[in-house]
């Protein structure tokens, strides 16, 4: 066995080489794993709904004292410990229980991949349709076409479809599979996000949906907007499940952490902040309710693109946006449990890959068949089985995983500042954050998120 399998790192089968991103392959990876599906609807809604620009500035202050902290953290852990997301941790100190704690994130990984590559079937699905004109036939009652839509098995043939291209592009590694992807994805993104943003800017009565989300109204902030903002400053960077951990394991020593948590959080600013330029602008003018999150993309704008010029193509546009935004962050949240199976079971990366998109898709068509399918009314406590996978691992693990990054870092690994490259008043600040700031704020989020603080 060789130093690199032994300490968890990945290799070649076809150069025994150790795989690696260049920088600006690692960058752009690292933006495509925080460019979601949540931030197109949930973000420009809770904006809104919180005090508009007032809640966009309260988002990047969290984002700086809570999201870039724990960035940094998981990418410093990656890169200290060269392995995947539980050998990194005991690499690092030698402690057993460490390593099982980041097996933890492995499994969040894992459960979180299995249902949103339902989402991403969805997404996959309307592309089709709307650039077909498929979508726009036969009447416009959106709810009940996707309700119908649901209730079958054709989400089950998308989600197949999510874990064959996911799990083939993995299959080819790093650089060839993973980098050379969101080198082609990232940038047809921001075209397609700036297309449709001048769209929605030009459609009659925009002004109002511009209003609504940037108009300041610090009259709105509250104790919850504060909670709100600090969730999604969290989960918007697809923290807490070992994807940045993962991706900083492949980090070249030359690249400048530092440096590419501020590419990663202003990128993630830049995407949410022309989301709520294209959702909000076309919400407006064509009287659409902002607030219906998943209902929002695939029951009512579907609507807004049926009346507009050409509305094929920009719905068409709008559904490929999603689709690129699911497929770059599912690569980032596969791999986490592929890069365990190579290490741990010695695993060629291909085998993992197709082993793993396997039992992913096999675990997650209970999800697909719970939107409207034939497990539609299964609700054991109240929730389908998809909404339960999500709460487990959004408000239980990710912010679980979350605090322990920030617990290792800032307690039980001394040389974390030197590998992150901070010093003086930088390291201290950092330690600072991550020591009594962030997991007391973690803390708050997760009992705010299951109910145990409540406003009126």
């Amino acid at each position: 066995m060789s130093n690199d399998q032994t300490s968890g790192q990945t290799t070649s089968k076809k150069t025994g080489t150790v795989e690696r991103f260049t920088s600006t392959g690692f960058i752009l990876a690292a933006i495509g794993s925080s460019v979601g599906l949540g931030n197109m609807w949930k973000f420009p809604y809770i904006t809104g709904k919180h005090g508009g620009a007032a809640f966009f500035l309260l988002f990047i202050i969290c984002l700086i004292i809570v999201g870039l902290p724990i960035l940094l953290a998981e990418m410093t852990i990656g890169r200290g410990g060269r392995g995947n997301a539980s050998v990194s941790f005991f690499n690092l100190t030698g402690k057993k229980y460490w390593g099982a704690f980041g097996l933890l994130s492995i499994l969040t990984a894992f459960m979180i991949m299995s249902y949103y590559a339902v989402v991403a079937g969805w997404t996959l699905h309307y592309t089709v349709e709307s650039f077909t004109g498929i979508l726009f036939q036969e009447g416009s009652d959106y709810k009940s076409k996707f309700l119908s839509f649901a209730s079958g098995y054709w989400p089950i043939f998308w989600q197949a479809v999510v874990m064959v291209v996911t799990g083939w592009v993995l299959a080819k590694g790093v650089s060839g599979g993973i980098e050379k992807f969101n080198k082609v994805l990232i940038p047809g993104f921001l075209i397609i996000l700036l297309i449709l943003m001048v769209r929605s800017l030009t459609l009659p009565g925009a002004a109002a949906g511009v209003s609504f989300f940037l108009k300041p109204d610090f009259s709105k902030l509250d104790a919850e907007s504060a909670l709100v903002a600090l969730g999604h400053a969290f989960f918007s960077l697809s923290l807490g499940m070992g994807c940045m951990l993962t991706y900083g394991s492949y980090v070249e020593k030359r690249q400048s952490l530092g440096m590419a948590t501020l590419a990663i959080g202003f990128g993630d600013l830049v995407y949410a902040f022309i989301a709520g330029l294209v959702i909000f602008p076309t919400v407006f003018s064509y009287g659409l309710q902002p607030g219906e999150g998943v209902g929002l993309a695939f029951m009512a704008l579907p609507a807004a693109f049926s009346q507009m010029p050409f509305g094929f193509f920009f719905g068409g546009l709008f559904f490929l946006l999603l689709a690129i935004a699911a497929l770059t962050s599912a690569i980032s949240i596969l791999e986490v449990p592929v890069a365990y199976a190579m290490h741990k079971w010695q695993w060629s990366r291909k085998k993992s890959a197709v082993i793993l998109s396997i039992l992913c898709f096999l675990v997650g068509v209970p999800s697909g068949l719970s939107v409207g399918g034939v497990l539609g009314d299964f609700h054991p406590g109240g929730k389908s089985i998809f909404d339960w996978m999500d709460f487990i691992t959004s408000y239980v693990l990710m912010p679980f995983g979350g605090l322990v990054v920030t617990l290792f870092t800032g307690y039980a690994w001394k040389k974390a500042g030197e590998e992150a490259g901070l010093k003086g008043f930088w390291y201290k600040a950092w330690m600072f954050l991550l020591r009594v700031v962030v997991p007391i704020l973690i803390v708050c989020v997760f009992l705010h998120s299951v109910g145990i603080i409540k406003f009126s």
